[in-house]
């Protein structure tokens, strides 16, 4: 059974998140701590027990936005030490699930905390703590996140869109929307961002408003003064300035 620490800088919160984990039969012990530096101090402890030793915790359950040290901050000091406990995100934020998961983050899940939706973050946890248990190979978290992949927020619940899967993605302020043939997905993510990540995968800029995937252009149509692609039934209209790149780059896949 997992032993667990929750921190949270509202009590009603902590105790509410503490009275869900001892409802469930795979957490052996819960305990909690209002803020981050009081969390630190207690997982120190653990950490000098042992592994199997009395003040062992194998996972966090952690806010992200408190007072002075807040969640992410402690989560980048955990990720400094040789074996540190699991790491579940708890906030009432959608906007931190990237940096959560780049931190290897076991799960994140949005407040108010239903109980299905903690159980299955215990789930993974438990999962994962046997995994290391069976071999002495280092952790991977089951949803660290990979170039393959980008973490989307929807529903509560967080998912992992294959980047392959992208079509095109569209600007919108800060943020950016990803479109796929089953439906589109917003994160704040600035499209110069995605570009230059994306750029060896396949993906061009035709417009300050548009990224899109080489691989899903249908069909480059050129008008009177004009070039728009056709991705799936949806025609996006090319900027002058990236025409020459585009067409090269379509000649150079339809050649290759």
């Amino acid at each position: 059974m997992l032993r667990a620490l929750a921190v949270d800088d509202e009590r009603p919160s902590l105790e509410e998140l503490l009275y869900l984990l001892h409802a469930d039969p795979r957490i052996g012990s819960a305990e909690g701590a209002g803020d981050a530096t009081g969390a630190l101090r207690r997982i120190n402890r653990a950490l000098e027990s042992g592994p199997d030793g009395p003040e062992a915790i194998d996972v966090v359950f952690l806010d992200i936005q408190m007072p002075g040290l807040d969640g992410l901050d402690l989560a980048r000091l955990l990720g400094g030490f040789a074996r540190p406990p699991l790491v579940v995100f708890v906030t009432a934020h959608e906007d931190f699930a990237v940096q959560a998961f780049d931190l290897k983050a076991v799960d994140y899940v949005l407040k108010p905390v239903r109980t299905e939706r903690l159980a299955e973050a215990v789930r993974r946890a438990v999962g994962l703590r046997a995994a290391e248990q069976r071999d002495s190979t280092p952790r991977i978290p089951v949803h660290e996140p990979d170039p393959d992949h980008i973490a989307v927020e929807l529903g509560g619940v967080t998912r992992f869109v294959v980047v392959d899967d992208i079509t095109h993605v569209e600007a919108q302020g800060d943020y950016a929307r990803l479109h796929t043939d089953r439906g589109s997905h917003l994160v704040r993510i600035p499209l110069s961002t995605l570009e230059e990540r994306w750029r060896s995968r396949g993906f061009v800029r035709i417009h300050r408003r548009h990224l899109v995937a080489l691989r899903h252009i249908g069909e480059l149509r050129l008008g009177t003064g004009t070039v728009s692609v056709l991705i799936g039934s949806e025609e996006l209209q090319v900027s002058r300035r990236h025409t020459r790149e585009l067409r090269d780059l379509l000649m150079c896949r339809t050649t290759g």
